[in-house]
C-alpha cells in the first residue's frame, strides 16, 4: 500500500448541466479515517466521488494527496493510481467464472492472490466455477468487493456499497472498511443508509 497519510480537498465547486451542485467544499482525511458522504439525491455525493476519483474535472478547487515523505500529489492521473474504486457497475463479465474475474483483475493489478480464499472472503467459494450471467446482484457486489481488496489502492471510494447487500454483507462491508483504515488505507463511502461503524460524516446538501 502506498504511503499516503492524508487527503485534502479545498474550495471544490460542481455543476451539472449548467446548474451548481456544490462550491466551496473543503475537507481533510488522514490516514487510517473513513468518510461518509451523505444527502439528498441530487446532493452531489457521486459527483464528489468521482472528482476524488479523477473521473470528473472540478469547476474550481484542488485535490491532493500527502505521502509520507511530504510529496504532494495534485496531479489527476497520478492520484488515479492511488484509487479503489467499488461504483454501480460491477465489472463483473458475463462469460467469465468468478474465479476467472478475479483473476483477471489480480494480473491487472499485479497482485498475487489465492482466488479461493478471496471468494471464501467474500462468501462467494461454492460460486466459484458459476459464470458472471448467473450471479444476483448482492453477489455481483460481493465479487465487486474482493476485487476491491484486492487492488492494494490506500484510497477506497464507495459508491453505495450496501445496496444489494443482505445483513450480512453489509456487516462484511464495515469489517473491510474498518481493517482496511487500521491498515493505513482511507475510505470515502458515498451512502443513504449507515455503514454501521463510527466514522466521520460529511452532509452535502442541494443548492
Amino acid at each position: 500500500m502506498t504511503d499516503i497519510t492524508s487527503l485534502e480537498a479545498a474550495g471544490l465547486a460542481c455543476a451539472r448541466g449548467g446548474r451548481p451542485v456544490f462550491r466551496d467544499l473543503d475537507f481533510r482525511l488522514e490516514a487510517g479515517e473513513a468518510l461518509s458522504l451523505e444527502g439528498p439525491n441530487g446532493a452531489g455525493k457521486t459527483s464528489l466521488l468521482r472528482m476524488l476519483g479523477s473521473y470528473l474535472t472540478p469547476l474550481t478547487g484542488t485535490i491532493t494527496l500527502t505521502t509520507k515523505a511530504g510529496e504532494q500529489i495534485t496531479d489527476a492521473e497520478e492520484r488515479g493510481r492511488q484509487i479503489g474504486w467499488l461504483g454501480h457497475q460491477d465489472g463483473v463479465k458475463p462469460q467469465l467464472t468468478t474465479s476467472e474475474t478475479l483473476a483477471f483483475y489480480a494480473g491487472y493489478y499485479g497482485k498475487p492472490c489465492d482466488i479461493p480464499k478471496a471468494l471464501e472472503g467474500v462468501g462467494l467459494l461454492r460460486a466459484r466455477d458459476l459464470p458472471g450471467q448467473y450471479l444476483s446482484a448482492g453477489m455481483k457486489k460481493r465479487l465487486a468487493l474482493a476485487r476491491l481488496k484486492l487492488s492494494g489502492r490506500p484510497l477506497w471510494l464507495l459508491d453505495e456499497p450496501l445496496a444489494a447487500l443482505d445483513v450480512n454483507a453489509k456487516k462484511l462491508v464495515a469489517d473491510m472498511i474498518t481493517a482496511h483504515c487500521a491498515e493505513g488505507g482511507m475510505v470515502i463511502a458515498a451512502t443513504h443508509e449507515s455503514l454501521g461503524l463510527d466514522c466521520r460524516k460529511l452532509m452535502l446538501g442541494a443548492l
